[in-house]
């Protein structure tokens, strides 16, 4: 099946945890890798360790991912201070920078945009529907990741989990902070 230009090799089920094959994530180093920010900074996840991420797959035209930007907003605003970065990656296709930034700045994101690619969604077992979004603690490691769209009441519980999941550590800097301002 294709859906807006994304093929869907098995339908996900809208706020579906780790389970069967993705299960294997569960727990596991978050693969590392180096993005593109909006201002054409590189960023690297590695950079972020000691802080629970939120890493959210989406695109554009994606409404359930426009539906949930504005609470991630609030997220980060209120669990920033305790440890939490919320880092957002683009997969429209082509050359999206414009539009992309366009759109950042239209939803006042707080957070981080980088611009994705297929090598990094194959890293994360594939990114076959939107959003997708992983939840990774302060040790680095995947602590869930959930398909579609869910309440803001579950995203704040895998937010709480991802930042008691390992202790923190000091950071050198915080990368890409505020680039889709």
């Amino acid at each position: 099946m294709l859906i807006a230009g994304k093929r869907l090799t098995k339908p996900p089920t809208p706020g579906a945890s780790i389970s069967g094959s993705n299960a294997a994530l569960k727990g596991k180093p978050a693969p590392d890798f180096q993005l593109t920010d909006l201002d054409g900074n590189h960023v690297r996840l590695a950079d972020l360790r000691g802080k629970a991420v939120l890493l959210n797959f989406w695109a554009t035209w994606c409404p359930p991912c426009k539906i949930e930007m504005p609470w991630f907003v609030d997220l980060q605003k209120q669990y920033g201070p305790q440890g939490l970065q919320i880092v957002g990656v683009a997969m429209d296709d082509g050359n999206a920078h414009d539009a992309v930034a366009k759109f950042a700045k239209e939803m006042g994101l707080n957070y981080p945009v980088l611009l994705g690619d297929d090598k990094v969604a194959d890293q994360y077992g594939g990114v076959d529907a939107l959003p997708t979004t992983f939840y990774i603690g302060r040790d680095g490691k995947i602590v869930t990741r959930v398909f579609g769209l869910v309440s803001h009441r579950e995203i704040e519980d895998n937010v709480r989990a991802a930042l008691k999941q390992g202790p923190a550590v000091a950071q050198n800097s915080t990368p890409a902070a505020g680039a889709a301002r």
